[in-house]
């Protein structure tokens, strides 16, 4: 969408400067006139974008019906965390493989949105799977399944694993 506007409007000030510049009474002044038109008109574009951008996130995920998860290591552990995986009510909802920098920024206490998506209000369940490495190389899997619950508000959820495997809490943010 965002680039069929930006084609648009460009097409319309390149075929008016060519019409122009064809019948040979364009100088240097208006050409520059015309690059001035163009770069207003990508300023504009630009900030159309972003407000359908903004738009088409409300339109997405309402307020009331939103929930989001995010991610992080306990405090002072030494896992390295491989891949979390989530589930809500049976269906997966999340995948992912951590890069070397995103497992450094999470023990550096980082948080990661691992996800954001639309449910009803109601009770629900929660399953989340991760593997990883403790510091002396050996494995470690943990998966646990919660209970929550989704009201009128938009909900938060923050993820915390440790390297026992044994222990992952959630919580209200």
């Amino acid at each position: 969408m965002y680039q069929l506007i930006r084609i648009a409007l460009l097409s319309l000030v390149i075929c008016s400067a060519a019409d122009a510049w064809a019948a040979g009474d364009i100088s240097g002044e208006q050409m520059r006139g015309l690059d001035e038109q163009v770069q207003e008109m990508k300023t504009d574009v630009l900030d159309i974008a972003a407000e359908l951008g903004r738009l088409e996130e409300r339109l997405l995920y309402p307020s009331g019906t939103q929930v989001a998860l995010f991610v992080e290591i306990a405090d002072g552990d030494a896992l390295r965390l491989d891949a979390v995986q989530v589930e809500i009510n049976g269906e997966l909802v999340a995948h992912y493989i951590y890069s070397f920098k995103e497992l450094e920024a999470l023990q550096d206490g980082g948080v990661q949105r691992l996800y954001t998506g639309n449910i009803p209000t109601g009770e629900h369940s929660l399953s989340v799977t991760y593997t990883g490495k403790l510091k002396n190389g050996s494995d470690v899997n943990g998966s646990q399944q919660f209970a929550f619950v989704k009201g009128v508000e938009p909900k938060m959820l923050g993820i915390t694993l440790d390297g026992t495997g044994d222990r992952i809490a959630i919580g209200d943010w």
